[in-house]
């Protein structure tokens, strides 16, 4: 089973690229997007729609043409849920879980801290409530989590970690939030598969950064312990443009 999480930088915006051609040259079983920019209720309202797929997607409700998430899905899922606890988070369009028989598949735009880092306390509460939700999933069935996280883990993650130990996405609170996920039973795919690897996914769009190299990796596949001898591949498409951020992919046998 083929799985691809990319965060598109707006919909409509990667629909004008090759996005259309780069999707089908997957073939993905689930094709997830994060950051869609998409405020229209309604799946036929959605710009995109192959032939094949069931589609699931969020939007904000506190700011047009904010966050968003979609889920393309060749096989019907037996539920589907928004948010998180009690649909927490929903207002702001960053969680779809598709429930199928052997799996939970766990879409998520986690929130930037921010400039400044003035949503870091909001963020850090958002990690709390995920592991909580994830826990009580992961209790009934495994899961594959996928998205944009929005953290660079360790030094290895990203270009000059000396320099950004204070910005967004690689503060210390957000690195252990992110091990402490781990250490409640998860595995990063790809850190798991690639050791020593050095492949980001994220690159600024100022100062040349991804023509320089200079990026971040924050796109990730996590799966429940429990299935990680079923991992055949996990890799970061980075020969793939269209948006600031390229696709990552997991290839599991389920």
């Amino acid at each position: 089973m083929k799985i691809v999480s990319f965060n598109v930088n707006g919909i409509r915006a990667i629909l004008k690229k090759d996005f259309a051609r780069d999707f089908l040259s997957f073939n993905a079983d689930i094709f997830s997007l994060n950051e869609t920019k998409f405020s229209e209720e309604g799946t036929l309202s959605f710009p995109f729609l192959p032939s094949g797929y069931h589609l699931y997607h969020t939007i904000s409700t506190i700011k047009k043409g904010y966050s968003g998430v979609a889920v393309f899905t060749k096989k019907e899922p037996i539920s589907v849920h928004y948010g998180l606890h009690d649909n927490k988070y929903d207002d702001e369009g960053r969680v779809i879980t598709l429930e199928f028989e052997n799996f939970y598949y766990v879409a998520c735009y986690v929130p930037n801290s921010g400039e400044e880092l003035k949503r870091l306390d909001f963020r850090m509460q958002f990690e709390k409530d995920l592991v909580s939700y994830l826990n009580e999933l992961n209790e009934k069935k495994p899961i594959i989590y996928a998205g944009d996280l929005n953290v660079a883990h360790n030094e290895i993650d990203l270009k000059n970690p000396k320099t950004n130990t204070h910005s967004a996405g690689f503060t210390i609170e957000e690195r252990n939030a992110f091990t402490n996920l781990l250490n409640n039973g998860y595995v990063d795919t790809f850190r798991y598969l690639h050791p020593e690897e050095v492949k980001y996914s994220w690159w600024s769009y100022r100062f040349k950064a991804r023509e320089k190299g200079i990026g971040w990796r924050i796109d990730y596949f996590v799966v429940s312990k429990s299935i990680i001898d079923k991992v055949k591949s996990s890799e970061i498409h980075n020969e793939i443009f269209g948006s600031d951020h390229c696709p990552v992919s997991l290839d599991i046998d389920l």
